[in-house]
């Protein structure tokens, strides 16, 4: 059964997310659905990136990957189809590409949409439906679409770097108000170099050391730990770092205020200083 993942931005009050289903469903019934989320916040591009970035890299090859995250930034003439690294990405030619894979994909197709058709989610949920049948009954990749295409690139939000010292972005709070920085193990470590160091938030909120788990602090008691995808973050033992602190995640719709941004800009972001 051909196994397909499902990312979108619709939320779960209404009853689009089960359509998206049926409507795949009513195109190959042996589709196999994993969901990883449907609460992407709108225009939220670093944490869509993070949260499926983190997500797919522990499916198996020849997963398909259907993101309906942010379909109609523009009005739509064609969704992409990507082949990078033994996994299949449909998606909206938006940027959000190049930020999840953080390169160029491989290969990457144009699906033309129909001019005549009503171009809304379950349209292209019906196109990227069609296109995952076509590839399991052996249609080569090269034969679907166009490939003579420039796509959409944005850049994934990167840590700034200095001699001695990172700064990272809060990208994404988690249920438990855990907060995730875009500091992986391996940017600090090489940045690092053996050193001691500080992370440093809200002015006076300073940590010291990694811990492998949340129980290697006390309860009550800040911590900073690499999580299961590999990426910094902040916490408190039995306790929300994110209410507690007053942290708040990046906000696209914040960034492009700089009025805005400049006044949220410390809570926004977390340093950490190598001695």
């Amino acid at each position: 059964m051909p196994l397909l993942t499902l990312t979108s931005d619709i939320g779960s009050q209404d009853y689009l997310v089960g359509a998206v289903k049926a409507q795949l469903l009513r195109i190959n019934p042996d589709f196999n659905f994993v969901d990883i989320t449907h609460t992407i916040p709108p225009f939220n591009y670093p944490q869509a990136a993070y949260t499926c970035r983190s997500a797919f890299i522990n499916f198996p090859e020849f997963t398909y990957h259907l993101i309906l995250v942010n379909l109609f930034e523009n009005k739509p003439d064609h969704l992409l189809l990507a082949f990078h690294k033994n996994q299949y990405f449909l998606c909206a030619d938006n940027g959000l590409l190049t930020m999840i894979l953080e390169e160029k994909p491989e290969l990457v197709m144009g699906i033309p949409l129909d001019k005549n058709a009503v171009r809304n989610t379950l349209y292209c949920t019906e196109v990227m439906g069609k296109t995952v049948t076509k590839l399991v009954n052996g249609e080569p990749i090269r034969s679907i679409g166009n490939a003579d295409i420039n796509i959409i690139e944005k850049n994934p939000l990167r840590p700034l770097l200095g001699d001695t010292w990172i700064e990272g972005q809060i990208i994404f709070i988690d249920n438990f108000e855990n907060v995730v920085v875009n500091i992986t193990r391996e940017q600090f470590e090489e940045q690092r170099k053996g050193r001691s160091f500080k992370i440093i938030f809200k002015r006076e909120e300073v940590i010291d050391r990694i811990s492998e788990t949340y129980a290697d602090a006390h309860e009550g008691e800040k911590l900073a730990l690499f999580n299961s995808a590999g990426y910094l973050e902040i916490a408190i033992n039995k306790g929300n770092a994110a209410g507690l602190f007053g942290l708040k995640g990046y906000s696209e719709k914040a960034a492009k205020s700089s009025a805005v941004i400049q006044s949220r800009l410390f809570y926004e972001t977390v340093k950490v200083f190598f001695e």
